[in-house]
């Protein structure tokens, strides 16, 4: 079963519907009804983007990230998904010059199980991945961002600065990684 943990990101519903749509089992919880313990129930997370920061909101998706990297489970942490990955593991954030808003592309620049080439993504950011964590590889950049896609060593635990969940190219990202 895939959990979804909702950060309170505006795009959540596209995230839901998708999945509903190629009918994979999910569930949705917001960050702050999280029970630890359930993560062992569950096979994998995505992390959602968020609105506002929240101090109780990294803290819990700080130890949903060292769950999944303890137990070996895969994770997509979305937008502010992968940046509390990043500083989970060591990284640093940084805000950006201006707003990220709109379609762009992103070249993958390492191998992965999620995408190749060039796609074609929607961004919504203020923030960026400034530095990695030992951990933690680039999978992609973009003229934007240099850190568009990254990984956490060998597995299944991934983060995109941009929302798969808003472009065709994303949407099939977010169906390669439910695969997993």
């Amino acid at each position: 079963m895939l959990l979804i943990v909702d950060n309170g990101s505006i795009f959540i519903k596209n995230i839901t519907d998708f999945l509903s749509s190629i009918q994979v089992q999910h569930y949705t919880k917001t960050f702050d009804d999280i029970d630890i313990l359930e993560l062992k129930q569950i096979d994998s997370v995505i992390l959602s983007g968020r609105r506002h920061n929240n101090q109780d909101m990294n803290a819990i998706n700080s130890k949903i990230i060292q769950n999944c990297i303890s137990q070996k489970k895969p994770l997509l942490g979305i937008c502010y998904g992968a940046e509390i990955l990043a500083l989970t593991v060591g990284g640093t954030i940084r805000r950006m010059p201006s707003l990220q808003k709109g379609h762009s592309s992103v070249q993958i620049k390492k191998n992965n199980p999620l995408c190749g080439g060039i796609i074609d993504v929607y961004q919504s950011h203020n923030f960026e991945i400034s530095q990695l964590g030992k951990h933690l590889t680039q999978i992609a950049d973009s003229n934007y961002c240099k850190y568009e896609i990254i990984q956490y060593e060998e597995l299944q635990i991934y983060g995109t600065q941009f929302h798969p969940e808003m472009s065709t190219d994303g949407l099939q990202l977010l169906e390669k990684f439910t695969k997993l």
